[in-house]
């Protein structure tokens, strides 16, 4: 399997000598992010996310199925990543490298086992009909900071999908088309995001939003995964750079700032999204009709 190339000598000397300047090639601050933009599709539930040149798009589905044996009252959630060649050559088809099982664990840590998505909202009837909803996410391009492009895209594309809407007469279960009924938004607990730190020169240095360059040459990272209100989802280290519990806990108030941010950028496109689509109030009116 290809690999990225790895910089030279000279590169990776350049730009730990500009570190420890508190410089980066880019001209960023050690906490600064490249420019972010976040867009929805046509569809309910497709989400593009661009960090810098990094890319990344996440597309929510539902299907009806019959629900675990295990768990009768909740519905089924799943999150599948993909890495092309598209991306990077460093990626293969059909076979999963370290950087994809990574981004999978994040994610499923992340959202799926915070209980962001409400599962039992999913159920239509108990052990018998259930909401399956998936979670798409591609990565059409790659330069560095693959985990938080895909955590933003994911948390916006479920705020922004809309699944059908059903009704139970007896043991008859419908399930109504967009054109016949305005579908309904999932209900959300909380919209937790994931901000990486990378550690350079033994944990002295840190930054945010690393390129794939400085990625190359981190000894080290941490990903905290949080709300806005501050409640960790996860915390999980990677590579050989020591950190100790005040590096740590100084990297938790940071990544609480970024992650109100998100929240915030978030929250913003959804509202210009839906006022977009709510040509001369038809939105509203069937969001009436439907509670009536």
């Amino acid at each position: 399997m290809p690999r990225e190339a790895d910089p030279s000598t000279n590169e990776q000397a350049f730009l730990l000598s500009a570190l420890r300047e508190n410089i980066r090639l880019d001209g960023r601050a050690l906490d600064a992010y490249r420019p972010i933009s976040l867009s929805f599709g046509e569809d309910y539930g497709t989400a593009d996310v661009r960090i810098g040149k990094t890319r990344v798009r996440a597309t929510i589905s539902a299907d009806v199925v019959t629900p675990f044996v295990d768990r009768k009252f909740d519905g089924v959630f799943t999150i599948s990543t993909e890495l092309s060649p598209m991306a990077s050559p460093a990626f293969e088809v059909g076979r999963q490298d370290q950087t994809e099982i990574l981004l999978s664990r994040i994610l499923e840590k992340t959202v799926r086992r915070s209980g962001a998505l409400d599962t039992e909202s999913l159920c239509i009837v108990a052990g018998q009909k259930c909401f399956h909803i998936r979670a798409d996410i591609h990565v059409m391009d790659h330069d560095g900071n693959l985990v938080d492009a895909s955590c933003l895209a994911l948390i916006a594309a479920l705020l922004h999908f809309r699944r059908p809407d059903v009704e139970i007469k007896g043991e008859e279960v419908t399930v109504f088309s967009v054109r016949e009924r305005e579908p309904v938004k999932l209900a959300m607990q909380h919209q937790p995001f994931c901000v990486t730190t990378s550690c350079y020169e033994e944990g002295t240095i840190l930054l945010h939003d690393a390129t794939l360059l400085e990625e190359q040459c981190r000894e080290g990272d941490v990903l905290i995964s949080m709300n806005k209100f501050g409640e960790i989802c996860q915390i999980a280290k990677y590579g050989g750079a020591p950190m100790d519990g005040l590096s740590i806990l100084t990297c938790t108030n940071t990544v609480l700032e970024r992650v109100k941010i998100f929240d915030q950028l978030v929250k913003d496109r959804i509202a210009e999204d839906e006022k977009r689509r709510d040509v001369g109030g038809l939105i509203a009116e069937l969001s009436a009709e439907n509670d009536r």
